[in-house]
């Protein structure tokens, strides 16, 4: 019984040790440097019918992932005479150094998981008609523009905001960059996106009435959209309204101006947020949606992300596509 005693007051400082460290106000502090790097993405692969799948089963679907592929080969030494400054690939932003998606599936509450959408069931968005017309059309402008000018681009391509939806609402994992700082306080909190140069400034209320009565006019669609938040118990719940139309109808989040986005922000360890997120949005899905990952600490720092260096870069865009132009009329 004495051997017994003594190892439980052994366990027990590493019981306190590990649960969720918590701010001066009382709440569960989400502060520090946070990753969604993985090679899991918002919608379930063709062909897998489970939402979780084994350590072994997830081992080999991530090392089978075309991308984590290509980076293993592409770091294997070179050989010069094999021609590989040759390769012609100009449509190549950079080579596979620069990608980091991550190595594993994401886990959440311990399972892995091989579609962020644990709602419907399929882990497909559920599109209505008018959303499937949506992403046509940005899929179809996407391939033919032709720069025309700034506005032609794509928001991140004018580094207005982070690519592949990792800003939010609905943060969603890029192939690099996929790392967040948060800075809370009790009237606010702050989440710093490292793709690009996003501030996310979400001012926290003391009740839901306050916060839903806190947004501002609906007059205003700002990027990442007119978020205001508030504490259920130990979660942060963020609702998110007025999204900026071009980006929501850029994707790859689709939203209208009528949608919402409920995110959930639930520190369960001191390693791991578990952050979730609800759409609602009747115009471009058939029914509300949800999806659920985890977000896994750092020992990082944040870097800057200088897009396009003073925009040298956009101005090559616009004048390699005025020179396409050129070429085509010349050709005529």
């Amino acid at each position: 019984m004495k051997r017994t005693l003594a190892l439980v007051a052994l366990a027990a400082p590493l019981l306190i040790a590990a649960a969720p460290p918590r701010s001066p106000d009382g709440h569960p502090d989400l502060t520090g440097v946070w990753t969604n790097a993985s090679v899991t993405h918002l919608t379930r692969p063709a062909g897998m019918d489970r939402l979780v799948v084994s350590p072994a089963e997830a081992a080999v679907i991530a090392k089978g992932n075309p991308l984590v592929r290509r980076i293993a080969a592409d770091a294997k030494p070179s050989k010069l005479d094999e021609n590989v400054l040759d390769d012609g690939d100009t449509g190549a932003g950079y080579n596979l150094f620069w990608i980091e998606p991550g190595q594993t599936l994401g886990r959440v509450n311990g399972q892995y998981r091989t579609s962020w959408i644990v709602d419907p069931a399929d882990g497909q968005l559920p599109l209505s008609a008018e959303g499937r017309k949506r992403i046509a059309a940005s899929a179809a402008a996407h391939r033919t523009a032709l720069a025309e000018g700034p506005e032609a681009l794509m928001p991140w391509d004018r580094c207005l905001i982070s690519s592949r939806g990792s800003g939010g609402p609905g943060m969603l994992n890029n192939i690099y960059n996929s790392n967040y700082q948060i800075v809370q306080t009790p009237g606010a909190v702050a989440i710093v996106v490292e793709m690009i140069h996003d501030v996310r400034n979400i001012p926290v209320f003391p009740t839901k009435a306050a916060a839903l009565a806190g947004h501002g006019p609906a007059v205003l669609h700002p990027w990442l959209g007119d978020s205001v938040g508030w504490w259920e118990g130990p979660t942060l719940v963020v609702e998110t309204r007025n999204v900026n139309p071009e980006q929501g109808r850029t994707g790859p989040l689709y939203l209208s101006p009528d949608a919402k986005v409920i995110e959930r922000f639930t520190r369960v360890s001191a390693e791991q947020i578990t952050y979730a997120f609800a759409v609602d949005d009747p115009a471009y899905y058939s029914r509300p949606w949800r999806a659920e990952m985890s977000l896994n600490a750092r020992k990082d720092m944040i870097y800057e992300y200088a897009c396009h260096e003073g925009n040298y870069g956009l101005a090559g865009v616009l004048a390699g596509a005025r020179k396409e132009q050129t070429a085509a009329i010349t050709a005529r």
